[in-house]
Order: C-alpha cells, then sequence, then structure tokens
C-alpha cells in the first residue's frame, strides 16, 4: 500500500510538534523516522495510526483519504516500545486477540496465528506467557499480534529500545526479514543512526518538527543537505573545523596556514564556515594541503585512531597503522572527496 502525507501538521495549543510534513511511503518500503528525542517523529507515527487527530494536511492510504478515520478502520498493525502483551494469556491467545475481537472463529484465528507464529519463529512457545519469554521473544508476540490482522500498513515505534545490545542487532535484522516476506508497508521510528542505517530501504531524518531529509540510506551520509544530518549520522561524528574563507583558502580559526581545495573556489570571502570531513575521509600525504598536529595515537588493529589539532579546533582521523603517526609530531594530510563537506557556519547550508 502507498502511503501520502499530504502537508501534516500537528499542534498542542502553542507548540507545533509536526510542520508541514510532505512525504509519500511507497508500497512494500519499509521506511525509518528518525531524529533525537521531540523531534516529532512518534507523533507522526501516531497521526499515520489514526490514534492523534491532525490539526492540518491530509494521510491517503492509496486513494483513499483516511485523515478523519478512527483507528479500528485504518487496517494498520502497530508494535510499540513496551509490547503491550497481556499478562494472563498465553501467546496464542496474545496472538489471536485482534481476531477474537473481530469476531473471526476460532478455528480460523488459531490456524492463522500457527502461521504467523512459524513466519516470526515463536510458534515453539504458543503455550507459555509472556512472563516466561525473554525480551526478544516478547517482542516478536508482539509484531505476531499486529501482523495477524493482515494489515495494510506496520506501525513500528521504538520497538527495540528495551533490549540489550545483542539482542537489538537480532531483533532489528528479523524484523527486517519479517517486513520483506510479508512485503507489508511499514514505518519504524528510531533515534538509533545504527538501526536506521540498516534497517531501511529509506530514511526520513527529522528535527523539531520539520523533515530535514528524505532519502536512501547511503544518501543521508554521502550526501548531507545540510550541518545537522551530517551531524547526526555517523560515528565517530563528523569532525566540524570551524574558519573563513579568504583568497579560496580556508583559514580554520587560530590557525595560521590556509587548505587550499578545489571545495573552496566558488566560496565568497569572509564566509564564515564549518569544513566538515569524516574521520574515514583522511589520507596521510607528505605533501598534503592539511597540517595538523598530532595530539593523540590509538590503535585499532590494523588502523589507528588519531586525534590531531588545525589552529584551536581538534579533530578524529582514521590513519593506518604502518603509516606510524606519533603524538608530539607535526605531519600533513590529504582528503578524499567523499566524506568533505563545507557548510555556512550560521545556516547550517551545504556550500560545496
Amino acid at each position: 500500500m502507498r502511503v501520502i502525507l499530504d502537508h501534516v501538521t500537528k499542534k498542542f495549543d502553542d507548540f507545533t510538534a509536526v510542520s508541514d510534513f510532505n512525504a509519500t511511503l511507497e508500497d512494500g518500503e519499509l521506511v525509518c523516522l528518525l531524529g533525537p528525542s521531540g523531534c516529532g517523529k512518534s507523533t507522526l507515527l501516531n497521526m499515520l495510526s489514526g490514534i492523534l487527530p491532525l490539526t492540518d494536511g491530509h494521510i491517503f492510504f492509496d486513494q483513499d483519504d483516511v485523515t478523519k478515520l478512527p483507528p479500528e478502520k485504518r487496517g494498520v498493525g502497530l508494535v510499540f516500545q513496551n509490547y503491550a502483551l497481556y499478562p494472563h494469556m498465553t501467546v496464542l491467545d496474545n496472538i489471536c486477540f485482534p481476531l477474537e475481537t473481530q469476531h473471526v472463529p476460532k478455528n480460523e484465528r488459531i490456524e492463522r496465528a500457527n502461521e504467523i507464529a512459524k513466519l516470526v519463529h515463536v510458534d515453539m512457545l504458543m503455550k507459555r506467557r509472556p512472563g516466561e519469554l525473554s525480551g526478544g521473544q516478547q517482542q516478536r508476540v508482539a509484531i505476531a499480534r499486529a501482523l495477524i490482522k493482515n494489515p495494510r500498513l506496520l506501525l513500528l515505534d521504538e520497538p527495540l529500545s528495551n533490549l540489550d545490545a545483542r539482542l537489538r542487532l537480532e531483533m532489528r535484522e528479523e524484523i527486517r526479514r519479517i517486513q520483506q516476506n510479508t512485503k507489508v508497508t511499514a514505518v519504524f521510528v528510531t533515534h538509533d543512526q545504527e538501526e536506521a542505517l540498516a534497517i531501511s530501504d529509506r530514511i526520513i531524518l527529522m528535527k523539531a518538527g520539520v523533515m530535514q531529509q528524505n532519502d536512501l540510506p547511503q544518501n543521508l551520509y554521502d550526501h548531507p543537505v545540510n550541518q545537522f544530518v551530517a551531524n547526526f549520522l555517523g560515528n565517530p561524528p563528523i569532525n566540524n573545523i570551524p574558519g573563513t574563507i579568504r583568497n579560496h583558502q580556508f583559514f580554520a580559526d587560530g590557525a595560521k596556514e590556509g587548505i587550499v581545495l578545489d571545495l573552496f573556489k566558488d566560496i565568497e570571502d569572509n564566509r564564515r564556515v564549518n569544513l566538515s570531513i569524516r574521520a574515514e575521509a583522511f589520507l596521510p600525504d607528505p605533501e598534503g594541503p592539511i597540517p595538523a598536529d598530532v595530539d593523540r595515537v590509538y590503535t585499532m588493529g590494523k588502523e589507528e585512531m588519531a586525534c590531531l589539532r588545525i589552529g584551536d579546533t581538534e579533530f578524529r582521523a582514521y590513519i593506518d597503522a604502518e603509516v606510524g603517526l606519533l603524538a608530539g609530531e607535526r605531519t600533513h594530510l590529504n582528503v578524499r572527496r567523499r566524506g568533505v563537506f563545507v557548510f555556512d557556519l550560521e545556516s547550517g547550508e551545504q556550500l560545496a
């Protein structure tokens, strides 16, 4: 099912949680709503489900305007952070419950529950109760309960937040497998960039209720449209070196030497900018255009993480261990084109 959000806005009194949001989710896609806490992603999910009414705009499921429809008439499946399983019911009864409320015959409920349970790998747990299950198993049961209704849209709100790191990794792969097997259009809310990059067909990154970028996961990393997007994605975080453009050179704050790169040739003089460089974009080069002082070096197998300094700013770079950088020395670096950006220091607009 194709989902269209047309100028969707949600206000709570004077506070705008989601502002003039436009997006199309294609049939069978898994789209991540990504962003920091309070950015509006869960609010948007609740508007898609019908739990929250819109202040303005429209939501379409294919050609159907569902803006005014209640949740039970939208054909959505919901999976929440807290699972919301009934503790007194068995796994079988929990999975069957949505069909029981729809008065589906018992034999049909059980047959469909067994099919879904196999899909999510809980078919051996059907007689247990939630208190006898691990967190990952409870999450699988919650997904099965959402899927048993054959939803047109599957909504998952921070579904992995309560799991430990290993289970999070396992369950995100399972959610992706289940979604691809069922081909249901899905929206996955998370604040975890690694989760979003690993699981989604597309990512919508939000800040303060406003969409910042709607793109393929790799494009958000490689081609951020502004400073916020560049800063949000990446581990370690992208290096931001503030400075000024003069005579097509970049002078980092506190540095006496300018840096000459093609990136600066079309930027006007005296523009205050951030030179933003991902740690993996640096290359050791004795004749390179970036002079830097080595503060510290950490060994990480075949690579080293070097903490260096240009003027007043410290930054991190992955360097091949064979180069043998030493703390206290002066070195020169070059950069790959991929992973290097110039942003206006005040607005965050991308300049190069």
